[in-house]
C-alpha cells in the first residue's frame, strides 16, 4: 500500500444550499486570508482547499480566485449526465469547465435519498464529469440499517462499484465515504471505521484499475467533520482528507480543519 504522503490531502468544503454569490465572494476571501495569516501552520503545498458552492456562486467564485490567484480551489455540488439539450433545470460539465472547476460531488447521500439518484445514473454523471475534465468527487455510504445488516463497507463498495462501471484506463478520481449515519449527527464515524472502509475501497480500486490507480487516489471520509477531530481521522494511513458539511461555513472552524498539520504533528 502506498504510504500517505505520497497524495496530497485534500479539505473539501460542501456549503450545500447555502450562502448567495455575494456571501460566496466575502467567505472565500475571508478563508483566503485566514490560510494566509496562519501560513506558519498551513503550507498550501501540503493540503489542497476546495469549496463546493451553490451553482448561482460559481462564476463570482470564479472572478475572485482568478484576480486574486488564492490558493483555493472550486467545484460544483452536482452535474449532468447530459452534455447540453431539453433538460431543464440541468447543469452540463461544459458549464462547469468553463467556469474553471477542478471538482464535481456526484452521489452525494442527500442526493441519493432527497431526489432518488441510483447506480446507474450517477455512473452516467461519473462518465460525464471524466468526460468535460472534471474530477468526481464521488460519494459513497451507508445507513445506520445498511450497517447492521451488511456490515462495515459492504454497501459503500458496491456503490463504488456500480458507479465505476465501464470506465477503464486510470481515471482520476476522489472518493469520498461519507457514513449516512454520521452525517449532520455531530457524531463522527471512528478514526478506525473510517479506515477500515477506505481500506475496502481502496482495494476495490486497486481491483478494478490496478494498484498504481488505487494508489494515487485519494479517498475522504465525511461527516461530522470538525476541528477536533480531523487530525484522529488524518493519522490513519488511508484517509487523505475531509468532505466537509456545516462546518465548513465557518471560516474560522474549516481553516482550523484545513490546518490539521498543526494538530496531527508532522
Amino acid at each position: 500500500m502506498a504510504v500517505k504522503h505520497s497524495r496530497v490531502p485534500l479539505i473539501a468544503g460542501n456549503w450545500k444550499m447555502n450562502l448567495d454569490h455575494l456571501q460566496a465572494i466575502a467567505t472565500v476571501q475571508k478563508l483566503a486570508w485566514t490560510l494566509k495569516d496562519a501560513n506558519h501552520d498551513f503550507d498550501a503545498k501540503g493540503a489542497e482547499v476546495a469549496v463546493f458552492p451553490p451553482f448561482t456562486d460559481l462564476r463570482s467564485v470564479q472572478t475572485l480566485v482568478s484576480a486574486d490567484k488564492l490558493d483555493v480551489v472550486y467545484g460544483a455540488q452536482d452535474v449532468s449526465e447530459h452534455d447540453s439539450g431539453a433538460y431543464t433545470g440541468e447543469i452540463s460539465g461544459a458549464f462547469l469547465k468553463a467556469l474553471e472547476c477542478t471538482y464535481v460531488i456526484i452521489g452525494h447521500s442527500e442526493r441519493r435519498t432527497l431526489h432518488g439518484e441510483t447506480d446507474e445514473q450517477l455512473a452516467r454523471k461519473v462518465a460525464a464529469a471524466i468526460r468535460h475534465g472534471l474530477v468526481p468527487v464521488l460519494c459513497v455510504g451507508e445507513t445506520a440499517e445498511d450497517l447492521e445488516q451488511h456490515g462495515p463497507s459492504a454497501v459503500p463498495v458496491a456503490q463504488l462499484r456500480a458507479a465505476l462501471e465501464g470506465l477503464s484506463g486510470s481515471p482520476e478520481i476522489v472518493v469520498a465515504y461519507e457514513p449516512v449515519w454520521a452525517i449532520g449527527s455531530g457524531q463522527a464515524a471512528t478514526p478506525e471505521q473510517a479506515e477500515q472502509v477506505a481500506v475496502k475501497l481502496r482495494e476495490t480500486l486497486a481491483e478494478l484499475f490496478g494498484q498504481e490507480t488505487a494508489d494515487a487516489t485519494r479517498i475522504l471520509y465525511g461527516g461530522s467533520v470538525k476541528a477536533n477531530n480531523i487530525a484522529s481521522l488524518m493519522r490513519e494511513p488511508n484517509v487523505d482528507g475531509a468532505l466537509v458539511g456545516g462546518a465548513s461555513l465557518d471560516v474560522a472552524e474549516f481553516a482550523s480543519i484545513a490546518r490539521f498539520q498543526k494538530h496531527v504533528g508532522t
